[in-house]
């Protein structure tokens, strides 16, 4: 899938009126790219190379430099924060960076530095408590933590919290979810598989300490730094985050039975708003078009007639339990047909998208549809109450946001 070559040297370029995405990774075939990582710590940027004398620095290596940096912004003050900036509104960030850039030349190859590394590793004072049985903070932490040492913009941040607990955060807009939960699985099964330790040589080489980023900024800079964190903190704090581990039974049951296990997942949530609301709730899934080769994501609507009808009969006393059987059947196939025919890129969300940015950019009278109050409240225009997507049969977790005020983000594995 060619998604996966965005997962490095790879970062999302604000605009006025139209973001872009530039990707500096390349194959060997193809040329130079890049070999340094952004280290993000208290409001200051650091930069460092991971290759040295043609080969990857090792573990303890890596840890040399990252005590470095850790230990420098702990003895001296925070730095000026510059990374807020890109958890801004779009505009703002884009009108925001061009006064930066025009403030100093070196801060635009600043920002091409942090733009082109590898990724962006961030330094987090915060410990979020984490069981078994609870992941809701460090869940929390990793989506709304600190926006200093984040770079919304990044195809990959990885963050560590102060006691050892890990987490990433991408931006969307280069590749899809399962690019980021395959790194991470990947991740993890090699630390089980050594045990959680290094298992090489100790030596640290003679290689150059990080180079730290100082950007030039005023007081406008600084104000809007300000600006942005206070707005990202507003918006964080109006999040409800909850993420428990359902352990009664799993896939390997409803396998059993027959059942699709996201089928069954995506059911239960249509009941569950159902006896919430006394309403279907209008829902969007991934249905990944990853067999073409550029294929991204089509909008599965789970919320079929025939969940509904299935809703309403659990909810009717007068409804037998075979009767109630059938109509769940029924919802189950209609919902296996659909995501086979969506991720086969039959669906339409995505065309009727597509019509509706030619009209918009065109400058085109947008067709009656996108007006009509059905639309918006079919879950078209990005007005979904339920916003899920299933990330793999893995241990990681994932979080989104909700797409509307009132609604819900449900990920699930």
């Amino acid at each position: 899938m060619n998604q996966f070559r965005m997962l490095f040297s790879t970062c999302r370029i604000p605009g006025i009126t139209r973001d872009s995405v530039i990707s500096y990774f390349r194959t060997e075939s193809e040329g130079h790219s890049p070999t340094h990582i952004a280290v993000l710590c208290r409001g200051r940027v650091f930069v460092f190379d991971i290759i040295h004398e043609g080969c990857l620095i090792t573990p303890p290596e890596i840890y040399r430099q990252l005590t470095y940096i850790h230990r420098k912004c702990h003895s001296e003050p925070d730095g000026p924060g510059i990374a807020a900036l890109t958890s801004e509104e779009r505009t703002q960030w884009a009108k925001a960076r061009e006064y930066l850039i025009s403030l100093d030349p070196e801060n635009l190859t600043m920002l091409e530095k942090i733009q082109s590394s590898l990724l962006v590793y961030s330094i987090e004072d915060s410990s979020p408590h984490v069981t078994p049985e609870d992941y809701s903070q460090v869940t929390t932490m990793t989506l709304t933590g600190d926006p200093t040492v984040r770079w919304g913009d990044k195809s990959y941040n990885l963050i560590s919290f102060s006691n050892g607990v890990f987490g990433c955060s991408c931006d969307h807009a280069p590749f899809d979810g399962m690019v980021m939960v395959n790194i991470s699985h990947y991740i993890n099964e090699k630390v089980f598989e050594n045990e959680g330790r290094w298992k090489g040589s100790e030596k640290v080489r003679d290689i150059s300490l990080p180079e730290e980023l100082v950007f030039t900024v005023d007081d406008k800079i600084l104000n809007d730094i300000n600006q942005a964190k206070a707005q990202f903190l507003k918006q964080a704090s109006d999040l409800q985050i909850v993420v428990y581990p359902f352990t009664s039974f799993g896939k390997n049951l409803t396998k059993k039975k027959l059942l699709h296990p996201d089928t069954f997942i995506q059911l239960a949530l249509q009941l569950a708003y159902y006896r919430l609301y006394g309403r279907p709730g209008s829902c969007y899934e991934t249905a990944t078009t990853r067999c073409f080769y550029h294929g991204r994501t089509e909008t599965m609507r789970s919320c079929t007639i025939e969940a509904l009808r299935w809703c309403q009969s659990m909810q009717d006393p007068s409804t037998g339990l075979l009767e109630r059987q059938q109509k769940m059947l029924q919802a189950f196939a209609k919902h296996n047909k659909m995501m086979k025919d969506f991720s086969a890129g039959k669906g339409f969300d995505r065309h009727l998208l597509g019509l509706l940015l030619i009209a918009k950019e065109e400058g085109l009278p947008v067709p009656e549809l996108f007006t009509d109050p059905l639309f918006s409240k079919s879950g078209g225009g990005g007005n979904f109450v339920l916003s899920t997507s299933l990330i793999g049969y893995f241990k990681v977790q994932g979080v989104a946001v909700p797409m509307v005020h009132n609604g819900y983000g449900f990920f699930y594995h």
